[in-house]
């Protein structure tokens, strides 16, 4: 069964960081490109970074530039995106997602506050 488990959401202060995971099963996670997007409240998706299978190509919104990093570990089966000076406009509903199998994760929540 193909699934996707990501952590390390939750409630951080203007400025702060977090560091997302996503757990991949099921599939040859390796040869996979591997992307995260995000939903905030009243706003369409948005995909914020993408890696390609051997890191050749990795592409992130303009809005995250220079704060997000995305990363992934082939012997984990693990994504991660690594974001730092968060801002409120950062809050959103994080998903994990493999574009060649189409299939999302459960996502997990980033709420940035003070």
């Amino acid at each position: 069964q193909v699934q996707l488990v990501e952590s390390g959401g939750g409630l951080v202060q203007p400025g702060g960081s977090l560091r997302l995971s996503c757990v991949a099963s099921g599939f040859t996670f390796s040869s996979r490109t591997m992307s995260w997007y995000r939903h905030a409240p009243g706003k369409e998706r948005e995909l914020v970074a993408s890696i390609s299978s051997a890191n050749r190509i990795i592409r992130y919104a303009d809005a995250v530039k220079g704060r997000f990093t995305i990363s992934r570990d082939n012997a984990k089966n693990t994504v991660y995106l690594q974001m730092n000076s968060l801002t409120p406009e950062d809050t959103a509903v994080y998903y994990c997602y493999s574009p060649s199998l189409s299939v999302w994760g459960q996502g997990t929540q980033v709420t940035v506050s003070a």
